[in-house]
């Protein structure tokens, strides 16, 4: 079970644990993990903002927290997300979109997407750190932006669970392995274990406004499933990285609207 564990840390960040050959297949068994995994980064990134907070304005403690989420995370979904804008913006078959989605080269498309996602989220992230360090209205006590933080990237990791479930594969790839386990015997166990982890979480943490976020990343994460399915006929490994990165934005939104 460790080494299993350890393989998804290392697939999921940049947390310094080894990996060996059987990665992918450790981390897509391990797929109902996503949410908890999701959790622990966001509470380095969390505190990190929090510690900082007490001497630098918000609008630098937001934009270095996300930094400090994205360089834990690796930059890993952030391919994912610029491929998805470029293949969306082209017109033509599935088959086209998706192979603009696999070339090398970064359009307006993905630049825009980009551009608006991380705006968006940084801005967000801004008006946590504008709480100060004061308590979150969840039962444990927790400062603001370390719970909001938390539960955020929890739900981004979520909402691939939910992606993954609910999506057929367009073509054999790195989303393979994942795919295969989600749609297998026990996919629908390793999804209700999921939803039930984050909101075992998420509501001591932030209550209402954690309930919320967990079940608009739900939400968000079947409606990136319709979006492929209507685009590319399926779903994709660059699409599921570009659903944690969207629906990171996403629910940092509901949060604070409900905040």
């Amino acid at each position: 079970m460790w080494k299993k564990i350890r393989n998804l840390f290392a697939f999921l960040s940049v947390l310094p644990f080894s990996m060996d050959m059987d990665c992918l297949t450790d981390s897509a068994k391990l797929m109902w993990f996503f949410p908890l995994v999701g959790a622990f980064l966001g509470l380095l990134a969390g505190v990190f903002g929090w510690a900082t907070n007490f001497v630098l304005p918000p609008l630098v403690v937001g934009a270095l927290s996300l930094a400090a989420l994205l360089f834990l995370t690796g930059l890993h979904h952030t391919d994912g997300l610029l491929d998805l804008g470029d293949a969306i913006m082209c017109h033509g078959s599935a088959e086209r979109k998706i192979e603009v989605m696999h070339d090398q080269l970064t359009g307006a498309g993905a630049i825009g997407l980009g551009v608006m996602t991380y705006l968006t989220t940084a801005f967000a992230f801004v008006s946590l750190a504008s709480y100060g360090n004061t308590f979150s209205a969840g039962y444990l006590g927790v400062p603001v932006i370390i719970s909001g933080i938390i539960v955020v990237e929890l739900a981004a990791k979520l909402s691939m669970v939910v992606a993954t479930w609910a999506g057929k594969a367009v073509h054999k790839g790195m989303n393979s392995p994942f795919m295969d386990v989600m749609h297998g015997k026990n996919g629908g166990l390793r999804l209700a274990t999921a939803l039930a982890l984050s909101f075992a979480v998420a509501v001591p943490l932030l209550g209402l406004a954690g309930f919320a976020a967990v079940f608009a990343a739900a939400l968000a994460g079947l409606f990136m499933v319709v979006i492929a399915h209507r685009h590319f006929g399926g779903v994709t490994g660059d699409v599921l990285g570009a659903t944690n990165e969207l629906v990171r934005a996403v629910c940092i939104v509901v949060l604070l609207a409900v905040l």
